[in-house]
């Protein structure tokens, strides 16, 4: 962890599942931290478990969508001293609907939650890091980014965005590390709200995600954390402008 030792990184999504579970493995590590995500209450708890660390840690709550939220996490961060980055973790599905009948505000949610909060903690932490010439950017991918799957299509067209704007800010600077984190069939909020799921192809998500339950495929929360934070230290610059999958951590 030497390498993010008394560094600052914003994780957005840390309320819960992974980014709940990277902010404590980023915590013990004494990476300060800058936390991020809607509920004021499950954010608090995790800010608090990290405060037993020696790491600072701090954190905003407010939908990463919007403007003022990023603009805020990266003012805070730069406070904080030595930032370096963040980690976005946030992501919303909306699944069961088919398309035609997904709500258009669920259809902002999953792109806002996925694309655009990406989108807006590059625009307001580039030229912090632009100063310094050296940093992180991690976002989220999934496997869905290359399937098109009935119930989950805002998902999956947010996802496919995401990764490709992790592509095209390692192109625009290629000083600095990006990537995008596959994590893989995980134990989150997600799944379990894929495998209740209401709408025109709940039936075929039903199968889906619960076959992952009964079969055992799922993992835990905080293996795909600890592999990501293994990905970052070991010599990371490697995996720039690359899509990683969790299985391909050794």
């Amino acid at each position: 962890m030497d390498l993010l030792k008394s560094k600052t990184l914003i994780v957005t999504g840390a309320s819960r599942g992974i980014g709940k579970a990277l902010a404590l493995e980023l915590a013990r590590g004494n990476t300060n931290l800058v936390l991020n995500a809607r509920n004021t209450l499950l954010l608090a708890e995790v800010q608090r478990q990290c405060n037993n660390s020696s790491a600072r840690v701090t954190s905003v709550v407010g939908d990463i969508s919007q403007p003022k939220t990023a603009r805020e996490l990266v003012e805070k961060a730069v406070k904080l001293g030595n930032f370096y980055g963040f980690i976005h973790d946030a992501g919303l599905a909306r699944p069961g609907p088919f398309i035609w009948e997904l709500p258009e505000n669920h259809f902002q949610e999953v792109l806002g939650a996925n694309l655009i909060g990406g989108y807006n903690l590059v625009r307001f932490s580039l030229p912090e890091l632009l100063k310094t010439r050296v940093g992180l950017a991690v976002f989220f991918g999934s496997a869905a980014a290359e399937l098109a799957v009935p119930g989950i299509a805002a998902y999956c067209i947010a996802k496919a965005a995401e990764e490709h704007m992790a592509r095209q800010l390692a192109a625009e600077a290629p000083w600095l590390t990006t990537f995008a984190y596959r994590p893989g069939i995980v134990d989150t909020d997600m799944q379990r709200e894929a495998r209740k799921a209401q709408g025109g192809a709940a039936e075929s998500l039903h199968r889906e995600f619960r076959g992952y339950q009964e079969r055992g495929e799922l993992i835990s929360a905080e293996a795909a954390a600890t592999a990501l934070v293994k990905l970052i230290v070991q010599n990371h610059g490697r995996f720039r402008g690359k899509t990683i999958n969790y299985e391909d951590v050794r």
